[in-house]
């Protein structure tokens, strides 16, 4: 009957140590976002854990009696590392974006090269991995998937038929895959003015008189052209290339009004007109 006894004894002996353990836990979060079973010493989480706030804790651990705290082995350092999962869409780096491009450009012309980026982890998996699109604008201009580069799509692009262009991308990111998430910006593409217009005239007769008291360098009369171009490109420049009398008249240029203005150069004696 004893070896019953002394069997009990050590299972009562057992139960006791067990119950005099306790398991604390210390380190980054510990008591707020980790907690441990001071009995069993399972740890478990209290909150969602964001991987972008924070990728990784290092805790530490440590069995102490239960009734005098003296710790009953070393203590043990660990690091739990949040994995990702993708929760963050791809934010480009600005919203709008402006740019300019010259009319008349040669398709595949390089115009802008916008920016996304996803803060999930770009070593796991394709969580991070932005492709580009464009859901606005085509067919004039594309993106490049990979890059972002948009570039021009449409060969002879006028400014004086359309000057402005709105072009939308969208960012998307496991790799563009089905249940990617994404994000859009908007691209305001300006074509810029080159010199690919002929002034016209207003008229194609013009006439004038002049009295022969006139003095010589007033002005006979003026002239206008204008030009479907702006800026340096619209401006007017004249000269007179045939006359029936040589030397007689002088022409300049008004630049505030890009007027031709012609002058008496020489006197004038009996003249009906130009």
């Amino acid at each position: 009957m004893r070896a019953p006894i002394a069997a009990n004894a050590a299972s009562l002996l057992a139960d006791f140590t067990e119950a005099s353990v306790k398991y604390v836990l210390t380190g980054e979060g510990a008591g707020t976002l980790f907690k441990i079973d001071e009995n069993s010493g399972d740890i478990h989480a209290t909150k969602r854990l964001d991987r972008e706030e924070k990728a990784y804790y290092i805790l530490h651990a440590k069995a102490v009696n239960r009734f005098t705290n003296e710790a009953l082995e070393g203590e043990s350092e660990f690091i739990i590392k949040i994995h990702d999962i993708n929760d963050n869409e791809p934010r480009f780096t600005k919203d709008p974006y402006m740019a300019g491009v010259p009319e008349m450009s040669d398709v595949g012309t390089s115009v802008i090269q916008v920016t996304a980026t996803d803060a999930d982890d770009a070593t796991y998996g394709n969580s991070a991995r932005v492709v580009y699109s464009i859901l606005e604008g085509q067919p004039y201009f594309s993106v490049d998937a990979e890059t972002g580069l948009i570039k021009t799509a449409l060969p002879g692009m006028d400014r004086e038929v359309k000057e402005h262009y709105q072009v939308v991308i969208q960012a998307k990111d496991m790799a563009g895959q089905m249940g990617g998430l994404s994000g859009t910006t908007t691209v305001s593409i300006t074509l810029s003015d080159v010199n690919d217009n002929p002034p016209r005239f207003t008229k194609t007769l013009y006439e004038f008189r002049v009295a022969e008291s006139n003095e010589l360098g007033s002005a006979v009369g003026v002239i206008r052209a204008v030009d479907a171009d702006i800026g340096q490109n619209a401006e007017m420049d004249y000269r007179i290339i045939s006359s029936d009398g040589p030397g007689m008249f002088d022409i300049t240029v008004n630049r505030s009004t890009q007027e031709g203005v012609i002058l008496l150069r020489k006197v004038c004696r009996r003249f009906h007109g130009v």
